[in-house]
C-alpha cells in the first residue's frame, strides 16, 4: 500500500492523478442544492395575520380561565358592577357561546316541566306529551338575538365611522347579558303568573342595565341622531326578547276544569 504526502500549504484542493478534495463548508454558493421547505402546519403565524372570517382569528378568544368566566357571569347579576371589558383584560367568546347554549337548554327543561306540572294539577289523570319544538324555537330565538343583533350592531357602527367597538367585544358583552335568564327561566317554574311577571321584569332590567353600560359609551362616539336611533332599536328588541321569553315559555296555567277544552300550558 502506497502512501501520498500532500503539502498542506499548496496541495489542499489536490491530489494525485488530479484527485481534487473540496469542502462544502461555508462556500457562498455550493452547488444548487436548497435548503429543505418548511413545513405548515396551518397555524395563524405561518400565514400571517388572519382575518374575522378564518377559525384562527377567533381560537385565542377561547383560551379562557373558567374562574374569569364565572366572574363575569354573576357580575351580570349585580347592578353596579364594573363593565365587561374593565373587569379583566381581554375579552372571550367561550363564555358567550356556553351562556347562551346553556340558557337554550333552560328555557326548554323549566318550560316543560312547568307545563306538566300545570297539566298534572290540572287533571292529574291526564297525559303530558313534550314539545321539542320548543327547543327549536328556544335555540332560534337565543342564538339569533345573542349573535346576530351584536353583528349587526357592528356593522351599523362601523359604517358610522365607529372602530373602537370590535366584533368579539359585541358579542362578548350581548352574550354574558343573557346570563340572568339562565336562573329566571328555572324560577319561572313557580304556577303563579304574577311572581313570573316580576321575575321578567327584573330579568329584563339586569340585563338591559349592563347592556347600556357597556354599549353605550361606544354608541356616545357616534352621531347624535344615529346613536338615538340605535338606542330605540336596541332597546326595543331587548324589550321584544323579554316579551317572547315571557310569552312562548313561561305563560303556563291551572285550569281546575278541562270540561270547556282549555288549555293549562297557554
Amino acid at each position: 500500500m502506497a502512501y501520498v504526502a500532500v503539502d498542506a500549504d499548496d496541495h489542499l484542493e489536490e491530489g494525485p492523478e488530479g484527485l481534487e478534495f473540496k469542502s462544502f463548508l461555508g462556500a457562498p454558493n455550493a452547488g444548487t442544492q436548497s435548503a429543505p421547505p418548511s413545513i405548515d402546519y396551518g397555524g395563524a403565524s405561518s400565514k400571517g395575520p388572519s382575518g374575522f372570517w378564518t377559525v384562527e382569528y377567533y381560537q385565542p378568544y377561547f383560551d379562557v380561565d373558567t374562574s374569569t368566566v364565572l366572574k363575569r357571569c354573576y357580575t351580570t347579576l349585580l347592578p353596579f358592577s364594573p363593565t365587561y371589558l374593565t373587569l379583566s383584560s381581554g375579552c372571550d367568546l367561550y363564555g358567550p357561546f356556553w351562556v347562551s347554549t346553556t340558557l337554550i337548554l333552560a328555557l326548554f327543561l323549566s318550560s316543560s316541566l312547568a307545563a306538566s306540572i300545570s297539566r298534572y294539577l290540572s287533571s292529574p289523570t291526564a297525559q303530558y306529551d313534550y314539545n321539542f319544538g320548543l327547543f327549536g324555537l328556544a335555540a332560534t330565538i337565543v342564538y339569533t338575538y345573542s349573535f346576530g343583533v351584536p353583528v349587526a350592531l357592528w356593522l351599523a357602527l362601523r359604517y358610522l365611522g365607529v372602530g373602537e367597538w370590535g366584533i368579539v367585544d359585541a358579542l362578548g358583552v350581548w352574550g354574558y347579558a343573557q346570563f340572568v335568564w339562565i336562573p329566571v327561566s328555572m324560577l319561572c317554574v313557580i304556577p303563579e303568573s304574577i311572581t313570573r311577571w316580576v321575575l321578567v321584569g327584573v330579568a329584563f332590567g339586569l340585563s338591559g342595565y349592563y347592556l347600556a353600560m357597556n354599549i353605550y359609551p361606544i354608541l356616545s362616539s357616534a352621531d347624535a341622531k344615529a346613536t338615538r336611533l340605535l338606542i330605540v332599536v336596541v332597546g326595543v328588541l331587548h324589550a321584544g326578547l323579554a316579551l317572547t321569553f315571557k310569552i312562548l315559555f313561561f305563560s303556563y296555567y291551572v285550569v281546575r276544569d278541562l270540561s270547556a277544552g282549555s288549555d293549562p300550558l297557554r
